[in-house]
């Protein structure tokens, strides 16, 4: 890429300072739709505005996400095109904040990759943050737990959150693409995965959200609230429960995965997850899933 610059418009130049870039984006992995949900969140407890936005026409496959054609009464009015967008803002402390939201390109990622890198050097991004959920073997009656990944250089984030031990292999999104470009520019990264019970990855599971907000806030140092997530949360356990109780099937498998989890309480989270190809297994099922 030339100038990664011309695939970018700035729609205004304020003075941002040291901020943390949170990269939510959509189409790939988000179990219970956690992401979405914290990203949703996120921007309705800060006052962000568009920062930028990019070439889609270069990014993005319009015969995969189509506009949207508002009619009325037979008039076509309008087209709403997909975009990808920088927003910025500020938590409650007044540290800046970066948002990179919109649809996961589907074209281009190396050039795509050297532009998010490019804009954090413009503004001294001093963290990426990628959001993200899948489906494990872990019951709804226990705190959701968030794992991370990333890249050797910023290895010393995951203390803070918990890992996958051992090696797996899965298809990757956007966000292990950033990571390792953000490891080559010498800037920290790391991504972080709520994992969100099987059973429920394919309906809204709040509680997921609150989780990556709360580690959100403890990786990156950012003053962020889960309260109204959790208020939500409280709901949709109920929902779930009610669905649990009325299936004895249901009821046993959800016993077994609590004893799994309790009898693995205060060992490694590693050590919660059966193996690397069960957890690639399940991961498959949810993509079929979603596919059909």
């Amino acid at each position: 890429m030339d100038d990664a610059f011309d695939r970018i418009l700035f729609l205004s130049d304020p003075p941002i300072v040291d901020p943390v870039l949170i990269v939510a984006m959509e189409g790939w992995i988000d179990a219970g739709y956690g992401a979405q949900t914290a990203l949703t969140h996120l921007l309705d407890i800060m006052d962000t505005d568009v920062l930028a936005t990019f070439d889609t026409e270069y990014f993005i496959d319009q015969r995969a996400r189509r506009p949207l054609a508002k009619i009325i009464d037979g008039v076509t009015a309008e087209l709403t095109w997909p975009e990808i967008q920088l927003r910025y803002g500020e938590d409650r402390d007044g540290a800046d904040v970066l948002f990179l939201v919109g649809p996961e390109p589907d074209f281009h990622w190396g050039d795509f990759c050297d532009l998010i890198v490019d804009v954090a050097g413009r503004f001294d991004v001093r963290l990426l943050v990628g959001l993200g959920a899948f489906p494990a073997p872990t019951p709804h009656t226990r705190p959701v737990r968030v794992i991370g990944t990333a890249p050797q250089e910023s290895s010393h984030l995951l203390d803070v959150v918990g890992t996958i031990d051992g090696e797996i292999e899965v298809p990757a999104g956007i966000g292990a693409a950033l990571e390792m470009a953000f490891a080559e520019a010498s800037i920290d990264a790391v991504s972080l995965w709520a994992r969100v019970p099987h059973y429920v990855a394919s309906m809204s599971y709040p509680l997921a959200s609150a989780a990556l907000v709360d580690s959100l806030a403890a990786v990156a140092g950012l003053s962020v609230s889960s309260k109204a997530l959790r208020r939500s949360a409280d709901d949709a356990r109920e929902r779930v429960n009610d669905l649990i109780t009325n299936n004895p099937d249901h009821q046993t498998m959800v016993e077994d995965l609590e004893r799994t989890v309790d009898e693995t309480e205060g060992g490694s989270l590693g050590a919660e997850i059966p193996s690397g190809d069960e957890l690639a297994e399940e991961l498959e099922r949810f993509l079929r899933g979603e596919t059909d």
